[in-house]
């Protein structure tokens, strides 16, 4: 490893590190407005200017400099100090002069370096430049003017969505970032370069003159609008949600976040239950207090027959809390996956992601398996976009052909190719260093799918021991669902699935938040809805006890790959409404079996003691286990699970620039915005 000398101090450094990272790893701070870690280096913004010998004697950009033995690297000469007020005039020459309007105001690189590193005063006297607003979309708000063509936008779209949807026109001065023929980015990871720009050019446009980031109670939680666990901040301001912001983590969703993750949170004032209802003898709802939805509850003769259906966006604790409700009364019936899917679940190795999210990054070759990765995991499709960009990676698929935004080979729809791949692929799986298969979670609905799948891991060795001796297993399950793998690690799975609770007629059943279902196979069950918003389950329900939605309560998470996740309360539920784990806790009083706990806490610890595994954050050991399955599927598949991304679930559906995105960007429908 090289060393160089930093204002004195030699340090050593990574091979093929920059000087702007020795800097860093020596404790120096550089100012940036185009270099971002994990982007392409494009040495636009000259910020980030040392003095470096030996070399010219003149300053030089420290992003696009390798590091050398030897170098002497200097970054508070009188030299550098007047470079960076030179190049910080420069950009200021053309800014407009609106921080106190400005969306960016709190959280702009540009004014804090500005008034780190700027002149005191400004010479330039003659008339600042003028940019048209381009149109990016429902998501993204464009006051250009205000760009310093640091192209960090250009550079996401690009390398990490994948989606060569935003470029640059003109030169020099008349150089402009635009998206493609104005029209809307065609991206479902669009809304993280409005954290890229380090100036107020690219903001949220539905948060657009809300709030200060001052004013904003900022609280850590989990995302549940897909299997994948993204990390995220939310700001809140009194008892509303303001904004979704992602938080770093390299292990899961580095530091991006889908559209969905950010702007559903639009949804979750809108068509909120907030009061009990019960339907009358004329069959309709009407409000009722907590004690006499109870009542009505309790008045059921279920004999015993009584079923808890999971949705999609639950926490362990609510499924815990049911489970042990339902099974006091008698119950037996459990139920995660409401839309109607019966896989074997008597391995949850074999329903996992296990070469887990950010190892997928280093495989050199993907097979995947009836999987639109791309709306189901946006953000493991990015490292599989990774993979192929850094490493070479290829990847091949199975399914109806979609826009993946990488280069992808496609086999066909015909699952039966799985039991026998053609031959380029066959070869380049058995000649894979890391080899990696990707099953999607709507595949698996079709019979010996998921046993053809496990067989190609001993045909190939997907699961072997790796040159620097880690082991590497390249068999995976990709769920879309927040509440997967949770559920089925509380034994939400019932022989059958859902058909067949539906076929057993449980004369009561639990309905948690669930929307997809088929409400028309339980026309002769009593239906309790515990959930937050006015959607199908709420219109099909018999009982509505209105519970707290996942900003609004503690709760734990698994994600795709089996990662336990904590998330924190970020505002208090409307209303009446009630976390769902006290609502079970009351009910249980009423119905005459009284659930053994009485906080939060106390549930989530009788959780842990159930199922050990959810005790602890990190990866779940579920060891490795492939059950022996019929490995001969037949069929064709006519569809993805996913037909429209950003109305995937109540919250979505709720929310009016999720239902502006899937117009204008999955139907194809123009908006026309007036001139101002």
């Amino acid at each position: 490893m090289p060393k160089v000398t930093v204002d004195g101090e030699e340090i050593e450094v990574p091979q093929g590190a920059t000087v702007l990272q020795a800097c860093e790893l020596a404790g120096k701070e550089i100012p940036r407005f185009c270099y971002h870690e994990r982007l392409s280096i494009a040495g636009n913004c000259r910020m980030c200017l040392v003095e470096v010998a030996p070399g010219p004697p003149k300053p030089q950009a420290s992003c696009a400099l390798p590091a050398a033995e030897g170098q002497e690297i200097k970054t508070n000469t009188e030299m550098v100090k007047k470079a960076r007020e030179g190049v910080m005039e420069f950009l200021l020459i053309n800014h407009p002069l609106d921080c106190p309007i400005c969306d960016q105001g709190g959280e702009c690189d540009l004014q804090d370096q500005a008034m780190a590193y700027g002149r005191g005063a400004s010479r330039y006297e003659e008339n600042k430049r003028a940019v048209t607003e381009k149109y990016m979309g429902p998501i993204v708000k464009t006051i250009m003017t205000r760009c310093i063509h640091c192209t960090r936008c250009v550079r996401f779209a690009e390398e990490v969505a994948g989606v060569e949807d935003i470029g640059a026109i003109g030169r020099g001065e008349n150089m402009q970032i635009t998206s493609y023929l104005e029209h809307a980015v065609q991206s479902e990871l669009s809304g993280n370069v409005i954290d890229l720009c380090p100036v107020g050019a690219l903001t949220s446009k539905p948060y657009a003159f809300e709030a200060r980031p001052w004013e904003l109670k900022k609280t850590p939680t989990i995302d549940v609008m897909d299997a994948v666990g993204t990390n995220i901040r939310l700001d809140s301001r009194g008892r509303g949600v303001l904004r979704a912001l992602p938080r770093i983590n390299d292990d899961v969703n580095e530091e991006w976040a889908s559209d969905k993750t950010r702007y559903a949170v639009e949804g979750l004032d809108n068509r909120r239950l907030d009061k009990p209802f019960v339907r009358n003898s004329k069959g309709k709802l009407e409000m009722a207090s907590w004690e006499e939805a109870f009542a009505a509850i309790a008045a059921v003769d279920h004999k015993g027959m009584v079923a808890a259906i999971a949705g999609d966006l639950v926490d362990c604790e609510t499924m815990y809390a049911a489970r042990e409700l339902v099974t006091a009364m008698g119950g037996d019936m459990f139920e995660g996956r409401q839309t109607g899917l019966a896989y074997d679940t008597s391995s949850l190795s074999a329903l996992n992601f296990n070469t887990t999210i950010a190892a997928l990054e280093t495989a050199d070759v993907v097979l995947i398996i009836g999987s639109d990765v791309r709306r189901e995991a946006s953000l493991v499709n990015t490292r599989i976009q990774k993979a192929m960009r850094r490493g070479g990676a290829k990847a091949f698929a199975i399914g109806p052909e979609t826009d993946l935004t990488y280069k992808t080979e496609w086999l066909g729809n015909d699952m039966g190719k799985i039991a026998k791949l053609p031959k380029a692929m066959a070869d380049a799986l058995k000649n894979a260093e890391r080899p990696a298969v990707i099953v999607g979670g709507g595949a698996l609905a079709i019979d010996g799918v998921h046993g053809a799948a496990l067989a190609l891991v001993k045909k190939y060795k997907l699961k072997r021991k790796l040159e620097d001796g880690s082991e590497w297993n390249g068999f995976n399950v990709l769920h879309f669902s927040a509440a997967r793998m949770g559920g089925l690690m509380l034994g939400y799975a019932h022989q059958g699935g859902i058909a067949a609770i539906a076929k057993k007629k449980p004369r009561l059943a639990f309905f948690l938040g669930a929307d997809e279902v088929d409400y028309g196979k339980f026309k002769s069950t009593y239906k309790v809805y515990v959930g937050h918003h006015g959607d199908a389950g709420a219109h099909a329900a018999d009982v509505i006890l209105p519970a707290a939605a996942y900003s609004e309560k503690s709760g734990t998470y698994v994600n795709l790959e089996g990662r336990v996740q904590r998330g924190e309360r970020a505002v208090f539920p409307p209303g009446d409404a009630r976390e769902d784990w006290s609502i079970f806790r009351a009910l249980s009083d009423v119905v005459g079996h009284t659930l053994p706990f009485d906080s939060h806490d106390e549930c989530r610890a009788a959780m842990a003691k159930a199922v050990p595994a959810l005790g602890e954050e990190g990866l779940a050991s579920y060891g490795w286990k492939a059950p022996k399955l019929p490995a001969s599927p037949k069929g064709k598949m006519k569809g993805y699970p996913i037909t429209d991304f950003y109305l995937t679930n109540a919250i979505c559906r709720a929310s009016e620039t999720m239902q502006r995105c899937s117009s204008e960007i999955t139907h194809g429908e123009a908006f026309l915005e007036a001139a101002e």
